[in-house]
C-alpha cells in the first residue's frame, strides 16, 4: 500500500489541500493520502489556531472518507515533530510506503524543522507547487543540500519504492488557497 502524509496546522483546511491531495494520489499513484492535523505547530505560534477537534473536523470535509482521510494521529501517537511521526509509523505500518507531501513554502522552510535531514534521508517526499515560494524552494538550503536525492518528475509514480533519500517536485497547477489569507477574511474588519 502506498500512502502519502500531508501533515499541517489545517486552520482551516481548503481546496488548495484538496487540490494537493487529488494531484499526489494521480501522479504518485497513491492509494489513499492521509491529512495529518498537527496537535500544534512548534513553529506556528498558539494564539490564532483553532482548537484540534475543529482543525479536524474541517480537514475532514475535504476528505473523503476512503481515499482522503483526515487524522489526529500525531496526537494518538504522542508525538510533536515530523521526524518522529514518521518513524513511528513507519513502525506501527511496516508494510506501507509512505511518501511526506509538502508544498514548496514548506521545502522552503526544511532546514528549520527539527531533525530535517532525518525526516529526508528517512523515506520519499514530494514537493508540490505554491504560488509565489517555487523558486525560492528550489534555490533555496534543504534543496541545494539534497539536490543528489532529487529525482525527475516522470520517476513520480515509483517515488514510493525507491530508497532514500529521494524527492520530487511535481510541476501541477497551482492553488492559490491560504488558509491565512481565509482566516485574514474571516476577521471582523476594524471600524
Amino acid at each position: 500500500m502506498r500512502v502519502g502524509l500531508l501533515g499541517g496546522s489545517f486552520n482551516p483546511a481548503h481546496d488548495g489541500h484538496r487540490h494537493i491531495a487529488g494531484v499526489a494520489l494521480k501522479r504518485l499513484r497513491l492509494d489513499q493520502v492521509w491529512l495529518l492535523v498537527s496537535p500544534g505547530n512548534p513553529l506556528k505560534p498558539a494564539r490564532g489556531m483553532a482548537p484540534l477537534a475543529a482543525r479536524l473536523a474541517s480537514a475532514g470535509r475535504i476528505a473523503d472518507g476512503r481515499r482522503v482521510l483526515a487524522t489526529a494521529i500525531e496526537r494518538d501517537l504522542g508525538t510533536r515533530f515530523t521526524a518522529d511521526t514518521l518513524a513511528r509509523l513507519r513502525q506501527r505500518f511496516p508494510r506501507v510506503r509512505f511518501v511526506w507531501l509538502m508544498g514548496a513554502d514548506n521545502l522552503e522552510q526544511l532546514p528549520r524543522w527539527n531533525r530535517w535531514l532525518s525526516i529526508a534521508h528517512g523515506g520519499a517526499f514530494a514537493v508540490l507547487p505554491r504560488p509565489t515560494y517555487n523558486h525560492r524552494a528550489l534555490a533555496g538550503q534543504a534543496a541545494r543540500r539534497l539536490r543528489a536525492a532529487r529525482r525527475a518528475a516522470r520517476v513520480a509514480p515509483a517515488l514510493a519504492a525507491l530508497a532514500a533519500p529521494c524527492w520530487v517536485f511535481l510541476p501541477a497547477a497551482q492553488h492559490a488557497a491560504s488558509a491565512t489569507a481565509i482566516r485574514a477574511a474571516a476577521r471582523p474588519s476594524p471600524t
